[in-house]
């Protein structure tokens, strides 16, 4: 099948739907891959760069005939008449905001995949097209802020006396936010973020960022269901009014990012608070595109107030970084490509029973296939919700206070008799035992869920005592003891060896290059 990459025709689009690099993965899946000449030119990626990794230079005619067509935005309701009967389009198509396209793409024989409604699952993040341009969006942002910002970001101590460090907030701690909490603190300022989900506390903090709750009882804080952000409750959002007047007062930078899909986007900065900050401010409205979270910001554009503070208002962010916006949206619809194509054969398969590709698929062979039915996920961590029946069997199943004293008390007992019973020798061993159950519980306990994997691969590492152990063992008489020693010397070196490579990898997500 013919791959067709369109230049793309939306005004001030910068980025393009492949890169030579994921042109030469496409074509290892058994795919033909032609491109719009000059497609990639505002992406710096040159016809020469194409033709060099295997692709063919054609004509819009060409890449809008080819069998699946990529796009980075949808196409208009006249350029939908360009795609060749029995084809697939994939791209950018916002189906929840833009009915007049879904009904123009069901009206033909075609199937429309919307790379912007993968579900928000574990096994589907290599397609999260929402997160990869989020990720550069929020880095994006910050830049943006420094450039319109007339002072240091870092504090500095000069001939001429010392330079406070910028304060910024950061209203919303999803992908975009914690890319700007994370750019920002590594610039040297001070940043402080708010989220409805308290649960992202520990990922402001690990950036360099302090979170600032927004004080509402429990039943009131955001659970969501599908990954995304839902709208809050009124005692939220008054609550978090009075925390945005609080900081205008005291922060110089302020970046918004709350947006609710298939709605317009929360205000939550009002023309008073904008009021309230001091001349030179900054306040990057990410959300501007979706009606703005900042009273007086106008889309794709930078307005100044009376007061001095400038309100940027871009709807561009990603695409102007628009080489590295280009590889990793293409990067995800090679991931899909390879979801699509199993065999490596060179034809979509697509598979609708599988929740990710049921999810985005909008068009299916002229028939709509939008909505897709829900898809329950945890928010924090990307899988399957926990059933609410399960949930309150687990709440009958907790011990009582009650019950747990007294199986303490006869935990107690049972080690006083064990001690009492026991040859002096091994009181001794006994009394570390126990000691080292009260503090493996203290400390173990107490650690948050993400931190397991790191801290469980380093304590594997520490069995190594249990090799040491067990050589002194293996050259008893007993054949018993040594067939116990050498199975003991395995499984600690398999934890010894395994704990080491698990640290190693978890190291390289974090290092450059």
């Amino acid at each position: 099948m013919l791959i067709g990459v369109t230049k793309e025709t939306l005004p001030g689009e910068t980025r393009v739907a492949a890169t030579p690099a994921t042109v030469k993965q496409l074509i290892k899946l058994g795919y033909d891959v032609v491109v719009e000449s000059g497609a990639g030119q505002l992406s710096t990626f040159a016809d020469e760069a194409y033709a060099a990794a295997g692709a063919q230079i054609g004509t819009a005619d060409d890449t809008w005939g080819a069998d699946v067509v990529f796009r980075v935005n949808g196409p208009t309701v006249p350029e939908v008449q360009k795609v060749r009967d029995g084809s697939t389009l994939v791209g950018l198509l916002a189906p929840a905001r833009n009915g007049e396209l879904v009904e123009a793409l069901a009206a033909r024989p075609i199937t429309a995949l919307a790379m912007d409604a993968v579900p928000r699952i574990s096994r589907a993040q290599s397609l999260d097209v929402l997160s990869s341009m989020a990720n550069i969006a929020g880095y994006r942002a910050v830049i943006e802020a420094a450039h319109h910002f007339g002072r240091f970001f870092t504090g500095q101590v000069t001939a001429a006396g010392k330079v406070p460090p910028a304060r910024i907030l950061v209203a919303g701690a999803g992908v975009a936010g914690l890319a700007a909490i994370g750019c920002a603190a590594s610039m040297g300022a001070v940043v402080v973020a708010t989220d409805p989900r308290p649960e992202v506390a520990d990922q402001v903090k690990s950036l360099g960022g302090e979170y600032l709750p927004v004080v509402v009882p429990e039943e009131e804080q955001e659970v969501s269901s599908d990954g995304y952000a839902k709208a809050t409750s009124e005692a939220y959002d008054a609550a978090a009014a009075r925390l945005y007047s609080d900081q205008a007062r005291e922060v110089d930078i302020i970046i918004t990012t709350a947006l609710v899909p298939g709605r317009a986007a929360p205000v939550l900065v009002t023309a008073a608070d904008v009021a309230l900050m001091n001349p030179g401010s900054v306040i990057v409205d990410m959300a501007a595109a979706q009606g703005g979270n900042v009273e007086g910001s106008v889309s794709g554009e930078v307005v100044t107030t009376k007061n001095g503070v400038t309100i940027i208002g871009y709807t561009d962010l990603a695409g102007r970084l628009p080489a590295q916006a280009s590889q990793l949206y293409s990067t995800n619809l090679v991931n899909l490509m390879k979801l699509l194509t199993p065999s490596q054969n060179g034809q979509v398969d697509l598979d609708l029973d599988d929740v990710v590709q049921r999810g985005i698929t909008v068009v299916k062979n002229g028939e709509k296939m939008w909505p897709p039915p829900p898809v329950q996920v945890s928010a924090a961590l990307g899988v399957p919700a926990e059933p609410v029946e399960a949930k309150l069997e687990d709440e009958k199943r907790k011990l009582t206070p009650l019950s747990k004293t007294l199986l303490g008390a006869l935990g107690a007992v049972v080690l006083f008799l064990l001690a009492a019973a026991a040859p002096m020798g091994l009181r001794s061993h006994l009394l570390v035992l126990a000691l080292s159950i009260i503090v493996g519980y203290y400390v173990i306990g107490k650690v948050a869920h993400a931190l397991h994997t790191p801290l469980m691969s380093v304590t594997n590492a520490i069995s190594g005592v249990i090799v040491v152990g067990a050589l002194l063992q293996v050259g008893m008489d007993n054949m018993t003891v040594q067939i116990l020693a050498a199975i003991a010397i395995l499984l600690a070196s398999i934890n010894v060896f395994g704990g080491f490579a698990v640290t190693r990898r978890m190291l390289g997500m974090f290092q450059k290059g």
